[in-house]
């Protein structure tokens, strides 16, 4: 069972909010959820980020991945530390002939 850190959508058209909630990766965005470890706002000025440290931890030592997304909102509240290596470009390297 892969298990991930993402977001889960809830709020009005036009104004959303997010849950940042622990899931089964083959579970649908809004389905189902194991652990609710906070939420995030990005509709005030500044972003509201609100995330249970000792939560997001013990679920990261368990070997839960974050999205994308989670992880730089874990990174910017200091949950983990920013990776330095570069993440694999998305687009095919041509071979020069």
């Amino acid at each position: 069972m892969a298990v991930k850190m993402r977001l889960t959508r809830m709020g009005d058209k036009k104004s959303p909010f997010y849950r940042i909630v622990i899931t089964d990766s083959r579970n649908a965005r809004d389905g189902a959820y194991i652990d609710k470890v906070g939420h995030y706002n990005p509709t005030t000025n500044p972003a509201e980020i609100v995330i249970d440290e000792v939560k997001a931890k013990n679920w990261l030592s368990k070997g839960v991945q974050p999205t994308e997304t989670v992880k730089n909102l874990l990174v910017n509240k200091g949950i983990i530390e920013k990776s330095n290596k570069l993440s694999p470009s998305r687009t095919k390297v041509r071979k020069s002939k």
